[in-house]
């Protein structure tokens, strides 16, 4: 049985009615794991005895009757490198974390395991989860599973793509500025960022810690959805956890989106766009007005100030979150360092690679006393003008939408001689915005090119709205897969 081919509720329902077991499963995807690596390193680490010996824990649990309120039980699943696991090394794929190995589990991690996942590695990264298309790992790139000639994006490249090749039938990623929902289109899955808050940031390895989220990348919506329900949840260890009622998210999934209001931004109209992205596009749009949804076109004021901000407060935010990588309490320490300062410059210089120098370099500038004002704390007031805009347009609208990239997948150093382009390139502006206003959004798969590289379509929602998101993408869905 071509287990890799299955969806991740597909494969829990047979296990759950003993048409197979999970043990069989989690061999079998072990074998799989290890054919498919040297083509694409989705894996830092794979953890073949410990899966092993999990699935045979969870199987015997399913056996006495366990887990019956848990619909992904006995599934093999990995997770972003950054998200701390107890006792299994977690690296960020930085030289800085490479032998580190965490003492407890990240919250989601315990609710996982709870619900009777088979954890099987930690997957590869952008380094520091700094990057959008996985190359700047310090243990080597992913490859897109489509064309390994292209990136599978970032900075959750090993996580969609995984997902994509059939590694593992879900997994976790992380999203500062479109990390979850980027790779999935370049990879054909599907990925959620949930509303801040909304999913324990405990045990994540913060980037920027006001943009920073947790959630599922899977191969469809209801998948993901399914994923999402597990780990969504207040947690009173993370301050930034917002408490109140959740929901269970699978009540959305209903193939009906009448009445709803979709807004497209008119940018959109004039945007160097890949055609066959545009055409794609195009066809979303019709399928929801088919569908008796209205779609319209909406200008932002604020629009050319997503990514200057994003990119001057997220540095910001890593230069305060990376400086306790040191060289004394715990990480990298070079081992030529001869005094207290050596151990400072060199462990830091030697442990840290080029982007996430680049990053701290830029957010040690804007934090600095000569340039607080003119760049910090102008950058926090644009982000409130940013968001009171924002909240206007999702006071009229249930949900805004558009390419989730404007291009597909790109070769393999493609902003290698031009660094400054890959940041000021609009492409992601989309994604950022997300972020910077704390919205949920996803990217559900949407054709190809003509390369055959995957196009994904990017749904935004007003906050704690995930239920709007996942109605309009899971009626997107059946009629592009029906």
């Amino acid at each position: 049985m071509d287990y890799a081919k299955m969806t991740a509720l597909e494969l829990a329902s047979k296990i759950r009615n003993n048409e197979i077991s999970a043990v069989e499963v989690t061999k079998a995807q072990i074998k799989y794991i290890k054919e498919q690596e040297d083509r694409l390193s989705c894996f830092i680490t794979l953890l073949e005895d410990e899966g092993l010996k999990r699935a045979y824990e969870v199987q015997e649990r399913i056996a006495k009757g366990d887990y019956k309120d848990s619909p992904l039980a006995g599934v093999p699943m990995a997770v972003k490198d950054n998200i701390l696991t107890k006792n299994i090394r977690t690296t960020c794929a930085s030289r800085m974390l490479e032998t580190y190995i965490p003492s407890y589990n990240a919250r989601v991690i315990d609710k996982l395991e709870d619900a009777g996942a088979i954890i099987l590695g930690k997957l590869n990264m952008d380094e520091f989860a700094m990057g959008n298309s996985s190359e700047s790992s310090y243990f080597g790139p992913t490859r897109n599973p489509f064309n390994t000639d292209h990136v599978p994006g970032g900075s959750s490249g090993g996580s969609a793509a995984a997902v994509a090749a059939g590694e593992v039938f879900y997994s976790l990623g992380s999203d500062t500025g479109g990390s979850i929902r980027q790779p999935s289109s370049y990879c054909g899955v599907t990925g959620i960022k949930p509303t801040y808050g909304t999913v324990s940031r405990n045990g994540l390895i913060g980037f920027a810690s006001s943009f920073d989220q947790i959630g599922p990348i899977a191969k469809n919506v209801s998948d993901a959805t399914a994923v999402l329900d597990i780990i969504k949840g207040y947690d009173s260890k993370d301050s930034t956890s917002i408490a109140r009622e959740y929901d269970s998210y699978t009540s959305a999934l209903t193939d009906d989106v009448r009445g709803m209001k979709i807004g497209v931004p008119k940018e959109f109209l004039d945007s160097p766009m890949n055609s066959q992205i545009r055409e794609q596009f195009d066809k979303v749009i019709k399928v929801y007005r088919d569908k008796g949804a209205t779609v319209e076109y909406v200008d932002f004021q604020t629009s050319d100030y997503i990514i200057p901000t994003y990119y001057i407060l997220t540095s910001a935010e890593v230069s305060a979150n990376l400086s306790r990588f040191d060289g004394i309490r715990y990480g990298y320490r070079s081992p030529d360092a001869k005094n207290l300062e050596e151990i400072y410059f060199k462990s830091r210089a030697e442990g840290f690679g080029d982007e996430a120098k680049l990053r701290i370099l830029l957010g040690s500038y804007v934090l600095s006393s000569d340039n607080y004002d003119t760049y910090y704390d102008k950058a926090l007031r644009i982000r409130r003008l940013i968001s009171n805009e924002f909240d206007d347009f999702f006071s009229n609208y249930d949900i805004l939408l558009g390419p989730t990239s404007l291009f597909t997948a790109f070769n393999f150093n493609a902003f290698l001689n031009s660094p400054v382009e890959k940041y000021a390139d609009s492409d992601n502006k989309y994604t950022i915005i997300a972020n910077l206003i704390g919205s949920p959004a996803m990217s559900i798969p949407c054709g190809y090119d003509e390369k055959g590289l995957p196009i994904g379509m990017q749904l935004i929602g007003r906050k704690f709205g995930e239920k709007d998101i996942i109605r309009s993408a899971y009626s997107l869905e059946k009629e592009i897969t029906s």
